[in-house]
């Protein structure tokens, strides 16, 4: 008899656990912290005041709290991928010297005029960051098996449209800020609910999915080729077509409403491998598109400033039209780090942070973060492929999905490819409630890749059966 003898990686022992590379990912976060620290320097290098010794300090800081975030995945999950955590921790980085950047030209201005100078926002981003990696290491402490979740699907979406919909039917003195009714004020605290919504959500669809597989694969007429669904099935895409245009209505907010019908549309098809339902959810989205623009006021406002930003040059189309200044100041190489004007744009900080990162690190620089972005997600998508269960697979190819939707929207409306949506760079933005939900994202996304990396639970050996010709005779009598 010919058994099969499992396989093992290379360089590795039969019956030894494959690397764990951690020592890979301890390497890559003290290089991500020397980028940083250099490039702190190089901000106050083109400064009049000079380096100061915070730059080291804010460096070690720096250090220290992804250190110990390794030490926690060491501990929680020392299977994960060791390429996210490093380059989540680069682009977070990145941003804090942006703000820092920032920061420094609102001093400078405000010292021009005589005017009081701003605290700054490096250090309320700094005190996010570690809030954001305490949940960070909750989360993988928590959640041991990510397979738990699903049994809370139906829960999370339930708490996840609240949390959606509540800003909206809240007064606009405690959730409006410049249009937008997506903010909660709690007191002297400003939360954003939608940013957690959108992980609930995620839960929630992948675990319907994983449940409801055969109501989508089911094959209905043939069209053009395709099998499209019956029509009976496609009430799920229909109830989030409806739920993102209430988003857009309530809270008058674009970005949300198109992350929230591309994340349902975008699990449907990795469920179903079907391009029908691809189809179909785009047809929905031209017509939802073109409802809005003929209905809403400010998604009118948003798609004129988009076309022609220069026809409204000193309202409307501001903005944009300084990005695009900056953008073309920026060049391919940029014009260094504290050496251009990024402040000239309003929000510099929170929507129009990778417009400051192009116009002092030029197409180059701007071009590196976007391939940081793209490893996280491809390690993502590639996560959601090796994971053993359907339910893993899903949640982590949405988890994935939407940190790439999501800078694919921020960078397209700042570079004119389509019209601005309010959503922030994840990771090099300002605000707190943006950077506590991705923590949270990546760390559901490590907790899968561990399932997908970690080693097989080996089963007991099986007792050796003897040759047939060995084998005990006995003498069964007849009844």
């Amino acid at each position: 008899m010919v058994t099969a003898v499992p396989t093992t990686d290379a360089g590795a022992q039969p019956g030894s656990a494959p690397p764990t590379k951690r020592s890979l990912e301890l390497v890559m976060l003290a290089f991500a912290a020397i980028v940083v620290t250099t490039a702190l320097v190089l901000v106050e290098l083109n400064q009049p005041q000079g380096v100061t010794r915070s730059v080291l300090y804010d460096g070690a800081a720096y250090l220290a709290l992804f250190g110990a975030a390794h030490v926690a995945v060491r501990r929680f999950a020392p299977y994960a991928d060791p390429l996210i955590l490093p380059c989540v921790a680069l682009l977070n980085g990145l941003g804090l010297v942006m703000i820092h950047r920032l920061d420094l030209a609102d001093a400078a201005s405000a010292a021009s005029v005589g005017d009081r100078v701003p605290a700054g926002n490096l250090p309320h981003q700094i005190a996010w960051t570690t809030f954001g990696l305490a949940l960070f290491v909750g989360v993988l402490a928590l959640v041991r098996d990510h397979r738990m979740l699903a049994r809370y699907g139906y829960t999370c979406g339930l708490v996840g449209l609240a949390a959606l919909a509540l800003p909206g039917l809240l007064p606009s003195a405690v959730s409006e800020v410049n249009g937008a009714k997506i903010w909660l004020r709690l007191g002297g605290l400003t939360i954003q609910p939608g940013e957690f919504a959108k992980i609930l959500i995620m839960i929630f669809v992948a675990a319907f999915l994983v449940t409801k597989r055969d109501l989508f694969t089911t094959a209905g007429r043939k069209v053009l080729g395709m099998e499209l669904p019956r029509a009976r099935d496609l009430a799920p895409l229909l109830a989030a077509w409806g739920i993102s245009l209430g988003v857009l209505v309530l809270e008058k907010d674009l970005g949300t409403s198109l992350m929230f019908f591309g994340i349902v549309l975008v699990l449907i098809y990795v469920a179903t491998e079907r391009a029908a339902w691809m189809v179909i959810g785009l047809i929905f989205f031209l017509g939802g598109a073109t409802v809005s623009d003929m209905i809403f006021k400010h998604v009118q406002q948003r798609v004129t400033a988009w076309i022609d930003p220069f026809s409204d040059y000193d309202g409307a189309g501001y903005q944009m039209a300084q990005s695009l200044f900056g953008l073309g100041t920026g060049g391919v190489f940029g014009t260094g780090l504290g050496a251009g004007r990024p402040d000239l744009v309003p929000e510099a900080h929170t929507d129009f942070i990778t417009a400051a990162i192009g116009e002092e690190l030029g197409f180059v620089g701007l071009a590196a973060v976007l391939l940081t972005y793209l490893l996280v997600v491809m390690r993502g998508m590639r996560t959601a492929l090796t994971v053993r269960d359907t339910f893993g697979k899903l949640l982590a190819a949405g988890l994935a999905f939407a940190i790439g939707l999501e800078v694919f929207i921020v960078v397209g409306g700042v570079t004119k490819l389509i019209p601005l949506t309010g959503l922030t760079a994840p990771f090099l933005a300002y605000g707190g409630s943006s950077l506590l939900a991705n923590y949270i994202l990546v760390a559901l996304l490590l907790r899968i890749s561990h399932a997908a990396r970690s080693p097989a639970a080996s089963s007991p050996p099986r007792k050796p059966v003897a040759p047939l010709a060995e084998a005990r005779t006995e003498m069964v009598q007849r009844p």
